[in-house]
C-alpha cells in the first residue's frame, strides 16, 4: 500500500520510516519540524513518549498536559508538555480526532494479570521501549505514563474505562510539531489480546519534514 503525504507547501521531507508491526522505533525531531504518523492499515495503537533531546529528564506528562487542555482526550491543539509545563510538541493535524492519555502501555507482567499466564511470553510495549530506549541512555526509571496515538478508550462519567474498537482507518494521520528538539519513543503495540490494534498488529509510516 502507498501512502502520499500532502501538505500545503511544498516542505522538505527529512525522514520517511516504516516502523514495523509489533516493533519499536525512535528519531530527534528538530524543534520547527514535523512528525507526521500515518495509519496504514487502520486501528494501530501507536504507544509514544516524548524527552527533551538534551535533557531527557524533561519529558512528556500526561498530568500536565491533560490540565492545561482541560481535556482528557488528545487532538489538533494539544500541547503535549512535561512536569514543568515545557511545551515538547504540538498536535498540528489529526484525521482521527481522539488520542488516548490514560490507558497506558502493556507489558509481559501486564499481560499475565489481565489475560492469564499464558500470554507471559508475548512481546509488549515496556519491552519495546526499554530496548529502544536504551539507544539513548534510557532505563526502566525513565518510562513513564504514555501517549496511545490512534487508541480508544472511551471513559465513562463514573470513571470507568475500557479498551475498544479504534476511530482510525487505513491512511488516517497525525501531525506532530516539534516545540523544542524532542525524541520520539515509539512502541507500534504488538497487543493482540484486545481491540486497540484489532486483534492484528500492523505497520505505520513516520514522516518528518521541514518547512
Amino acid at each position: 500500500m502507498t501512502t502520499t503525504l500532502h501538505t500545503a507547501n511544498p516542505d522538505t521531507v527529512v525522514l520517511d520510516e516504516i516502523a514495523d508491526a509489533r516493533a519499536p522505533w525512535s528519531t530527534v525531531v528538530k524543534a520547527g519540524d514535523v512528525l507526521t504518523m500515518i495509519d496504514l492499515h487502520g486501528n494501530q495503537a501507536v504507544d509514544t513518549l516524548l524527552y527533551a533531546a538534551h535533557d531527557h529528564s524533561i519529558r512528556y506528562a500526561a498530568g500536565a498536559t491533560v490540565s492545561a487542555q482541560r481535556n482528557l482526550f488528545l487532538t489538533t491543539g494539544t500541547v503535549l508538555r512535561s512536569d514543568d509545563s515545557t511545551a515538547l510538541m504540538t498536535i498540528v493535524a489529526d484525521e482521527v480526532g481522539n488520542h488516548d492519555t490514560v490507558g497506558g502501555a502493556c507489558s509481559q507482567e501486564s499481560n499475565t494479570l489481565r489475560y492469564g499466564h499464558h500470554t507471559k511470553h508475548q512481546h509488549a510495549c515496556v519491552e519495546n521501549f526499554l530496548i529502544e530506549g536504551a539507544k539513548w541512555g534510557l532505563g526502566k526509571r525513565d518510562i513513564v505514563s504514555n501517549i496511545n496515538f490512534f487508541m480508544n478508550v472511551p471513559v465513562d462519567a463514573d470513571g470507568t474505562l475500557g479498551i475498544v474498537d479504534g476511530l482510525s482507518a487505513p491512511g488516517k494521520s497525525l501531525s506532530l510539531r516539534a516545540d523544542i528538539d524532542t525524541l520520539v519513543l515509539v512502541s507500534n503495540c504488538p497487543q493482540i489480546n484486545n481491540p486497540c490494534n484489532g486483534f492484528d498488529p500492523t505497520s505505520v509510516r513516520m514522516i518528518v519534514t521541514r518547512p
